[in-house]
């Protein structure tokens, strides 16, 4: 019998000896035959769907195991670089607390599924209960059901959901019903199940059939419009901890500038002066209008980061920088970003490895991991996001 010490990125357990084993949990027995027992840090699954539905793929790990495993995936991903830091402890996001989802509609066997895909397929698990969603969320699914049977729907759809200020955003992608019929369905939906706005896409962009007032979301105590299915991180819990790690990385700048800024989750909290460089025109609109409603000196620029990352000369002018990347990090950035004189740098990001990738070349550049702030926003899931604080280690140049 081999004990399963740790859980790997994907999700499997592993013994010292390198073997894997799905649904396992540190402490779990597996003998030669693959026959598993289960150690004390296994639990019993609290979804019916698992481990059918792809939403959850941890749901077998406690809590501390859980936790343990959103830290090691950090720690994992920077050992494979050949870096170390100090990892402040992993702050988790509590079950049902996930405040923006896509789910996948289908018309199968007469009747609509709504839910998760499966695991790596195109399968869609038709969910009768939720553990990560929020209520919220999670009490439209059935009347989103019956309302899509209404109105004929006969396809395949992706249905957007993201709990903002004035209730559910509503947008599917993917069908867009016509008619008077179909409108007083839908407006019966709304006002039936208090829906804040809802809004389809037949592929030509998001076209509004509700939205009795203006939507918006609340970001550093400001109240910004809220484009459809935008950006927001998945969790209030995760997005406070992300916001207090930049803060606390960043210190008290004057002027800070803030890459990939979104709808300014990190800049309408940040002090100072900042300047804002968004690639995605309805966010940055809304950041803007959102900045000078209050009066606060955030200045938004319209920018591809991709095509266009910021010099060093431009970074110089700042006292500090957040930098929120994609999944894939910031490759065309970081050059500069290594060579920048700015004292701080604040590295959000939800992919441990192309994080640790592009640290390894901010410390070939001089710099150096002060810490890392894990936080587990995905309950049960495999994937981890993180702050780092990035210090200047020697003089540039």
């Amino acid at each position: 019998m081999n004990e399963i010490i740790r859980v790997a990125a994907r999700g499997d357990g592993i013994t010292a000896d390198g073997r894997h084993a799905a649904f396992s949990a540190p402490g779990d027995l597996l003998a030669e035959d693959g026959t598993l027992t289960h150690g004390p840090h296994h639990q019993v699954p609290p979804c019916r769907h698992f481990p059918t539905c792809g939403g959850c793929q941890l749901q077998h790990l406690d809590d501390e195991s859980y936790a343990a495993f959103v830290t090691d995936r950090v720690a994992s991903a920077l050992d494979g670089q050949g870096l170390s830091a100090p990892l402040r402890p992993p702050i988790v996001s509590p079950p049902r607390t996930r405040r923006r989802a896509t789910l996948h509609a289908e018309f199968k066997g007469g009747r609509v599924r709504l839910g998760f895909a499966e695991e790596k397929s195109h399968a869609i698990v038709d969910i009768a209960e939720c553990h990560v969603l929020a209520p919220a969320l999670f009490a439209l699914v059935a009347p989103l059901r019956s309302l899509l049977q209404q109105l004929g729907f006969k396809r395949r759809a992706d249905v957007h959901l993201t709990l903002i200020d004035q209730g559910v955003d509503l947008l599917i992608a993917g069908f867009a019903p016509e008619g008077l019929k179909a409108a007083e369905a839908i407006i019966a939906f709304c006002e039936r199940h208090k829906v804040a706005r809802f809004s389809v896409d037949d592929g030509m962009g998001p076209e509004t059939r509700w939205e009795p007032e203006p939507v918006t979301i609340t970001l550093g105590g400001v109240e910004v419009p809220f484009p459809p299915a935008a950006f927001l991180q998945a969790t209030a819990e995760g997005e406070a901890a992300l916001v207090a790690g930049v803060l606390d990385a960043v210190g008290n700048p004057a002027t800070t500038a803030d890459i990939f800024a979104g709808l300014g989750t990190f800049a309408l909290a940040l002090p100072g002066k900042v300047y804002a460089a968004e690639g995605a025109r309805d966010a940055l609109y809304a950041l803007k209008a959102a900045a000078n409603r209050v009066q606060r000196p955030v200045f938004p620029e319209h920018r591809d980061l991709y095509r266009r990352p910021l010099t060093v000369a431009e970074l110089d002018r700042f006292d500090a920088v957040v930098i929120d990347p994609p999944r894939a990090g910031a490759r065309d950035q970081i050059p500069a970003l290594a060579a920048t004189t700015t004292r701080a740098i604040a590295y959000v990001s939800c992919n441990p490895a192309s994080f640790a990738r592009d640290a390894k070349d901010l410390c070939e550049g001089g710099w150096r991991i002060d810490w890392v702030q894990p936080v587990g926003q995905f309950l049960w899931s495999t994937h981890v996001e993180m702050v780092g604080r990035f210090v200047r280690d020697q003089p540039a140049g």
